[in-house]
This record gives C-alpha cells, structure tokens and sequence, in this order.
C-alpha cells in the first residue's frame, strides 16, 4: 500500500507550550484519514504544519516520499497542485461569487481561455451537488451547506490526488451533515481520493473513515476504528466509549 503523505518526529511549540512532541503519522493511498484531539491537542496546528504553511521545530513532512521544503519552486508548484484544501469556515472570497472562487486555483496553474474557465468551474460546481445557477451567487447569498459545498468545488478544480479537510461539517444540521459525508464518500470513490479529514464529528467519523489518528499527550495514535475503540488511554476511552459515542455510533460503511 503506496503512502501519500508523512510525518515524522514533528515537533511544534509555542514559547513554554509544546503542542507536539515527536508526532508520526501516515496516510495511506486511497484511504479517509480522520484526525481527532481535544481542544488545544494541535489539530489545526498540524493540517498548517502538513500543508507547509507552518515550518516546525523539529521532524518533517513527506508527499509521496517528498519533502516541499527540499523542492525547487517549478516542483513545489506543481506539487501544490496535487492536493486541495477546505478550510472549517469555507474561506470563500465574500467580494468573488462561487465561479470566481472556484477558478482562483485554476488561474494559477492552468492556462486556459476564459470560456473554459467558466465551463470548467460550473463543472466543479454540479460536481458537489451544487445547481448550475449557484456558480453565480455570491458566498452571502449562499446556505451554510453550500458553501461547505462551495468550498469542496474549489478544492477539487485541479483534479488533486490528496484532499485535506478541515472540520467539514461543523456548523452543519443533522442532515446536512450527513448529506455531506455522502458526498464525500462518492467523490472518494469516484475521483480515487485520498482524504485526510480534521473533524469533532463522531457521526462523520464512523460513516467515512477507514483509520483514525488521534493526536494525545503532544503524539499521534493511529489505528483503525476498529482498533481505535478498544485502546486503553484514558481520553481515547472518554472520546469513542462514552455516552455521546454510544448513542451516535453506528456500523462504519452501513
């Protein structure tokens, strides 16, 4: 089984707080990774580390056996170009309607005439089962599913191979929600993604994905769910046997 990405040794602190210290962690090909972590654990802090954005204090981070700090700008580019991001609140460009917003990736890394653009675009749009005529609509004029949703398009223009999400159904109803981990799992299987998904939601957790990392004591430990549940640390425990979790839980892949 092919890794796509890596870390290892990763080690973050902010002054006298460390927030991790010697984390690993491994994402396999074609697999939905969930991160999970209490409050203050670093989740955010690591999808910045993973994505580059934040350099840390020591260990480092691998694309398919590759370390961006080590690339020339060309291949970093073109790395870049491999993988796409959602952020917890959608970070759509409030000044941009959805079609713009979609097109920013493209205009960066694709030459193509306006027209195409456009087409293209509206594609991404239907693609996360966004009508036409949202394309069009500004993020104001937009649901708080559709922007998830919205935001889903723009992470996709490039035909990534890696898909980070962060917190993708915070905020969202029940129904919602679960409309969207529907998505995510026809896209998964349909575009062949890899995804590495930050999220709080237990519902989303044992509907989509196949191992879970949870990020305890400044580490990371990685299981299946299955193997998840039956960990003995006390706040894994706390997070997937307690009440909360009994009622939620249903069979992964049900």
């Amino acid at each position: 089984m092919r890794t796509m990405l890596e870390a290892h040794g990763i080690v973050n602190r902010f002054g006298a707080q460390t927030v991790h210290n010697g984390l690993d962690m491994q994402v396999y090909e074609g697999e939905i990774f969930g991160i999970v972590g209490g409050t203050g654990a670093g989740k955010t802090v690591l999808l910045r580390t993973l994505l580059g954005l934040q350099r840390p204090e020591a260990g480092s981070v691998r694309f398919l056996g590759r370390d961006p700090h080590s690339l020339s700008p060309a291949e970093l580019t073109a790395l870049k170009a491999s993988y796409g991001v959602t952020f917890q609140q959608g970070a759509l460009f409030t000044s941009l309607n959805l079609k713009q917003n979609v097109q920013l990736p493209m205009l960066e890394h694709l030459r193509l005439p306006a027209r195409a653009l456009d087409e293209l675009a509206v594609l991404k749009v239907c693609l996360v089962g966004l009508p036409p005529d949202a394309a069009d609509k500004y993020p104001a004029q937009l649901s708080g599913g559709m922007v998830k949703r919205g935001a889903l398009a723009r992470a996709l223009a490039l035909d990534p191979i890696l898909l980070f999400l962060d917190e993708p159904t915070s905020g969202l109803d029940p129904i919602g929600a679960a409309a969207f981990d529907e998505l995510l799992l026809y896209l998964q299987k349909q575009l062949q993604l890899t995804v590495v998904m930050i999220t709080h939601d237990l519902d989303s957790i044992f509907r989509t994905c196949n191992r879970v990392g949870v990020i305890v004591d400044g580490h990371m430990i990685s299981d299946t769910l299955d193997g998840i549940m039956h960990n003995p640390h006390p706040w894994i425990r706390a997070y997937f046997q307690g009440e909360r979790a009994r009622q939620r839980r249903r069979p992964h892949g049900a």
